[in-house]
């Protein structure tokens, strides 16, 4: 029987690559599809590629198809790497001999694993209808100090980073834990800085178009300590990101046009209308010794490109 080989790391990486450059739609969908067939997942593999957190980042994707593709990829490759530990662990114990097989009654089943075992914690059972976890759905205990406010902030922070994650609670409430506490410590206690950081944090976590912000902190990808230093637009959604530029693009366009003499030629071609009737101005916008940038607006449709 020939093996199936699957995608080594240096061809992962070379699609991840085109992942990020993907122009269109089509072209993400047909490079998730090559991961999807491609990639035989192991723990391993995904620390070392980052593949996980680069095809998360495409989950609030507008394109409804790419956002579909990659939850199904990423609940396929959790549930084979999970599969993959809990094999581990069972071939790793030691079987007993024939004669002990034979003397021995089976014994009563049981669904706590022996002492000092490290195998890996149970998938957390989602609620029904879709609803997002909390403390109270996951059963989660949050009175850890004498403090009102800082049990408050844990538990919201939870809620927060639980709603859809698959991860086991105990993972969760330590990521919890941690980031109140890295606050309460940079803000010197539970004073009203240290409440606005907590409601800054909690808004950030929570949002429904932000689900990589959410991963990568439960995942270990982004510590307490670094999430305490990130600025609100570090933690943005790659759709709120991908919109600053484009307004900030647009912003410059505006400001620098009102004050460049356009000129109309047919040079350059639209790609959108495929027209030649463009005006365009030239400036410099990087170091002096770096060409200059060509701002193009399309006469026909409006279209607008840059190019240095």
């Amino acid at each position: 029987m020939v093996e199936t080989r699957g995608l080594d790391a240096k061809e992962i990486k070379s699609l991840m690559s085109g992942l990020e450059k993907a122009s269109t739609p089509q072209i993400t969908i047909d490079i998730l599809e090559q991961l999807k067939q491609g990639v035989i997942p192991t723990e391993k593999l995904l620390r070392e590629t980052k593949l996980g957190i680069a095809v998360n980042k495409l989950r609030s994707h507008s394109e409804k198809k790419v956002s579909e593709l990659v939850k199904s990829m990423i609940k396929k490759w959790k549930d084979e790497v999970t599969a993959q530990k809990a094999s581990s662990h069972l071939h790793s114990s030691t079987p007993p001999s024939a004669a002990t097989k034979k003397l021995s009654p089976d014994p009563a089943p049981s669904s706590a694993p022996p002492a000092g075992s490290t195998a890996p914690k149970p998938k957390v059972q989602r609620p029904p209808n879709g609803a997002p976890r909390d403390v109270k759905t996951d059963g989660v205990k949050t009175d850890i100090y004498d403090d009102r406010v800082r049990n408050s902030c844990v538990t919201v922070t939870y809620n927060a980073l639980a709603s859809d994650s698959d991860a086991h609670s105990d993972t969760i409430l330590d990521c919890s834990k941690q980031i109140e506490r890295i606050v309460f410590q940079n803000e010197k206690g539970a004073t009203p800085t240290y409440r606005t950081k907590m409601r800054s944090l909690y808004l950030n976590l929570k949002d429904s178009k932000n689900p990589n912000l959410r991963y990568r902190v439960v995942a270990g990808e982004i510590s307490a300590e670094r999430l305490y230093r990130m600025s609100p637009q570090e933690m943005a959604s790659e759709e709120l990101k991908n919109e600053i530029k484009r307004l900030e693009e647009k912003n410059l366009f505006n400001a620098q046009g009102a004050k460049e003499q356009r000129a109309v030629t047919d040079r350059f071609t639209c790609g959108k209308c495929k027209q030649k009737r463009v005006s365009y101005y030239q400036m410099q916008t990087r170091s002096a010794d770096e060409p200059l940038t060509t701002f193009c607006t399309c006469e026909n449709c409006g279209n607008r490109w840059k190019f240095s």
